[in-house]
């Protein structure tokens, strides 16, 4: 009996070999390949993908047999119905990338943060952790996606894509935050 995961809204057979990286099964199974492959060792975030619409993953450090009957969103499963993610259309506005690899990670990583942020999950930079309502600041968007790089240093439009998607509004960068 083959056991299955649901990628995108799709229910799919995971792969016999239990040996294959989430990642692997994206890119080379399914042939979905907006999920990226930057470092394969958990440091970059360029892999990141959702499990069951909020919790932000690695896909490379994960097994595909370990999310058998979960689901799995990737960048490609945000859009809806032909139209962009509200949060991808932000990312435009704002120049949240330049070369783009690191997008689809940091879409992802994004759409997991707003979860947490939602569910009173404190990060590093948290004034009151036992408060329920943690403020969507700066402070928390830098931090929370502070696991996704980008090589071409979109920093300040990832930040005012995020924070304007999820009410906030977009601070001005100064010289000393560019450094």
């Amino acid at each position: 009996m083959q056991s299955t995961v649901t990628i995108n809204g799709a229910e799919v057979e995971l792969p016999g070999d239990p040996r294959v990286s989430l990642l692997d099964f994206l890119r080379e199974h399914l042939y979905l390949s907006g999920t990226k492959k930057g470092c394969d060792q958990g440091a970059c975030g360029a892999c990141t993908v959702l499990v069951d619409g909020e919790r932000r993953i690695l896909s490379c450090l994960a097994l595909a047999v370990q999310y058998q009957g979960r689901k799995i969103t990737s960048v490609e499963g945000l859009a809806q119905e032909g139209a962009l993610h509200p949060l991808q259309q932000a990312f435009i506005e704002h120049d949240g990338f330049q070369c783009g690899y690191c997008t689809p990670g940091q879409l992802c990583s994004a759409v997991g943060m707003a979860a947490e942020l939602r569910r009173g999950v404190p990060s590093y930079v948290t004034d009151d952790i036992g408060t329920d309502t943690i403020e969507f600041s700066h402070d928390e968007v830098r931090e929370r996606m502070s696991g996704n790089l980008c090589r071409c240093g979109a920093y300040n439009g990832i930040v005012a894509a995020v924070t304007e998607h999820n009410g906030g509004q977009p601070r001005r960068s100064t010289a000393q935050e560019d450094a």
